[in-house]
């Protein structure tokens, strides 16, 4: 069997870059920071790596809220439960 080549025809992106899709959040994490034990646990689950934590500072989790979609990934996987999802806008 021969293989033949495909040929794209038309616009094709060879450049991505990244979006600022944290406008489509309806809820957002936030951080009891005293009970917080910065084990990054957080960080791993984050599906688009919109957190950070900074273990040498006393806000030690730090969110890139350009790219939070507001899953409540972070907020599940916490084993200190020290991450609760608030509603964009105050309570609801």
């Amino acid at each position: 069997m021969k293989l033949e080549r495909f040929r794209a025809e038309g616009p094709i992106a060879t450049v991505f870059g990244a979006v600022n899709t944290g406008s489509w959040r309806q809820e957002y994490p936030t951080v009891d920071y005293e009970a917080c034990i910065k084990c990054g646990t957080c960080q791993r689950y984050c599906p688009v790596d919109a957190i950070t934590i900074r273990a040498d500072q006393e806000e030690c989790v730090a969110f890139a809220w350009d790219f939070c979609k507001g899953c409540g990934i972070c907020a599940n996987e916490c084993p200190k439960t020290c991450i609760k999802m608030a509603p964009v806008g105050g309570e609801r």
